[in-house]
């Protein structure tokens, strides 16, 4: 159990790094930050990929199946709608649907017919997600209360609002489906090793996120786009932080998760998912030189508490 939580943790501190990159690159577009990191993803994991050779040559046909379709619904498509969902409806809303992943997950995976072993009774899974749904709440309030203060304005249609709304959705559903197959998948074949499934992943996403990249780069030009594709208009910066997202947030954190998934019950790992939010406010306000104030405080006591609260209720479950 404590190696399942300490790797949890460690995906949590890795996936935080995506929170920052739009801040460190405001000039780039959110497209560019999805293919460019998994682009990145997938050439890095040629390197464990010639290292892990038998391991990787022996995955059958029906892994590499799982892998691309893993690979495309959570991570190419889930950035890329979350992307477009804040371009089309701002930051606030998306941010705020993202933010209930945790209940949102865990309630899936505790509805899981033909997985009773991994359910609990909703009445004591309940007060865990309560917390952490209020926990998260009140961060997003105290964002959003950042954002207005920081002159966000809303200059967009009720189409594009309500187009976002609906992206923005889709992007929970695809993160709420890939954590709970992920974890289905690797317990059901144990002798796949969490590193080989992790590199597995990144080389199902390259030629993904290559297709994508350079189908943005036609769209662009076909457009009359003003973006200078590829690598934009700091190719160093650009280039230096998709190559550090791409290993650490991608392969060292699918790397991490898949272990943990090895080792908790799927509606506990899914309240876990609480470690790259409260990763990404570190960061965040690592970023902006600030402390946070009291209603984030309060936020992240809540969070950690909901964490508390679920690894005993599952805790009977884990050897």
């Amino acid at each position: 159990m404590l190696i399942g939580l300490l790797c949890a943790l460690g995906a949590g501190l890795m996936w935080g790094l995506v929170f920052i990159a739009p801040l460190l690159l405001p000039d780039y577009p959110g497209l560019m930050l999805s293919f460019g990191r998994y682009a990145a993803f997938g050439l890095i994991a040629l390197v464990p990929a010639v290292l892990d050779r038998k391991r990787i040559v022996a995955l059958t046909r029906a892994d590499w199946r799982v892998a691309l379709k893993l690979s495309l619904i959570g991570n190419l498509l889930y950035y890329a709608a979350l992307a477009t969902a804040i371009q089309l409806a701002d930051a606030p809303l998306p941010t705020m649907l993202i933010g209930t992943l945790p209940v949102v997950i865990s309630a899936f995976s505790n509805w899981s017919p033909g997985h009773a072993a991994e359910s609990v009774a909703w009445r004591r899974l309940a007060p865990s997600l309560l917390i952490i749904l209020i926990g998260i709440l009140c961060v997003n309030s105290a964002e959003l209360t950042h954002m207005r203060l920081a002159g966000s304005n809303n200059t967009r249609s009720v189409s594009d609002y309500v187009l976002g709304c609906l992206i923005a959705a889709a992007a929970v559903g695809a993160w709420t489906w890939y954590p709970i197959v992920n974890a289905r998948y690797l317990r059901a074949n144990p002798h796949i090793s969490s590193s080989t499934w992790a590199t597995a992943q990144g080389l199902a996403t390259l030629p993904l996120a290559l297709i994508g990249l350079f189908g943005y780069g036609a769209y662009l030009k076909l457009s009359g786009g003003s973006y200078a594709f590829p690598f934009g208009p700091r190719p160093p910066q650009f280039i230096g932080v998709m190559l550090v997202i791409g290993l650490c947030a991608s392969w060292i954190g699918i790397l991490l998760w898949n272990k943990a998934s090895q080792h908790l019950p799927t509606a506990l790992l899914a309240q876990l998912i609480v470690f790259e939010t409260l990763s990404a406010l570190l960061y965040a306000f690592i970023f902006r030189d600030a402390l946070p104030g009291v209603l984030v405080m309060a936020g992240i006591a809540l969070l950690c508490l909901g964490i508390v609260f679920g690894v005993r209720t599952f805790q009977h479950q884990i050897p």
